[in-house]
């Protein structure tokens, strides 16, 4: 199949948007992919999931100080990783590009790999991930699709206010606004990942500056709300999630990473939720035990 005129247009316009317009960020540097390679990307992707730009943007420039490479990576402890980590939250991230390191290295001579299926084939790495190291790191050509993106799609091409669950659709909607240039695919694959993030927000939508404005289904019917079937996060304030990086927290500043298990956030209101929060940290290997006493894992 080939995109429509119409699309086409839209692309263009999109991708012009584009460079005018897109946030200066530290993956988007010519340089960094000239230091850190493939390699950088995938850290960045990593750290991106479901964390704020901001948030990562100095974790990110720590890590790579630290850590430029896989093989670097690979020959730290997890303790070292865990600790790294910090507040970036969902800290089996770290312990997933941890292990990832240790397969490129093993498995790949120490090169991140370009091919779609052999980056799937890493630990903690999903379809999107695998398909953004392949266009931003390597400039190949596939459709990178994240909930930014799929926002844009559902709005732009399906006039939904809303996105509807993740399907194989969303690739197949965003292959057909790709150009056939490599190159100015992946301007247009960044390019809706912005325009998502910046102006086509969940909550708020900035039409008049859009460039798909004049072809958008869903600001031509008006704004039509429909159903919001977007998965709502349990507040964090008093959550398992949030005890557990109390857990984390404790251990990270505690004297080689130890402490007795009585010792670790005995202040907090909840008893049966830390233990649930310490047994969970334990099955997810990021706290090891042994003889009464916690630590990062060594």
């Amino acid at each position: 199949m080939q995109a429509s005129p119409t699309r086409s247009a839209s692309t263009a316009s999109l991708g012009s948007w584009y460079r005018e317009n897109a946030r200066d960020l530290p993956w988007r540097r010519p340089e960094f992919l000239v230091e850190f390679g493939a390699w950088g990307i995938l850290v960045s992707e990593f750290m991106l999931q479901q964390t704020p730009v901001a948030r990562v943007i100095p974790h990110l420039k720590a890590w790579l100080a630290r850590w430029p490479s896989p093989a670097a990576l690979a020959q730290a402890t997890p303790a070292e990783v865990v600790h790294q980590w910090a507040n970036l939250g969902y800290p089996r991230r770290a312990l997933w590009l941890h292990r990832a390191a240790q397969e490129i290295v093993a498995r790949h001579s120490g090169d991140t790999p370009r091919d779609v299926p052999a980056l799937l084939a890493l630990p903690g790495i999903g379809d999107y991930t695998a398909r953004a190291v392949a266009v931003f790191a390597f400039g190949d050509r596939h459709p990178v699709v994240d909930t930014n993106t799929r926002r844009v799609i559902a709005r732009a091409i399906h006039g939904r206010a809303q996105p509807a669950p993740p399907s194989r659709r969303d690739l197949d909607d965003m292959a057909l606004l790709l150009p056939a240039d490599d190159a100015e695919a992946a301007v247009v694959n960044a390019a809706m990942m912005e325009l998502g993030a910046t102006l086509c927000g969940a909550r708020r939508a900035v039409c008049e500056p859009c460039p798909l404005s004049t072809t958008c289904a869903w600001h031509a019917a008006g704004h039509p709300a429909g159903e919001d079937r977007r998965r709502r996060q349990a507040a964090y304030e008093g959550s398992d999630r949030q005890a557990r990086g109390g857990v984390l927290r404790a251990l990270r500043n505690a004297v080689e990473h130890q402490l007795p298990a009585m010792a670790v956030i005995p202040e907090w209101p909840d008893a049966t939720q830390r233990d649930r929060a310490i047994d969970s940290l334990i099955a997810d290997g990021l706290v090891e035990a042994q003889d009464d006493e916690l630590r990062l894992p060594r």
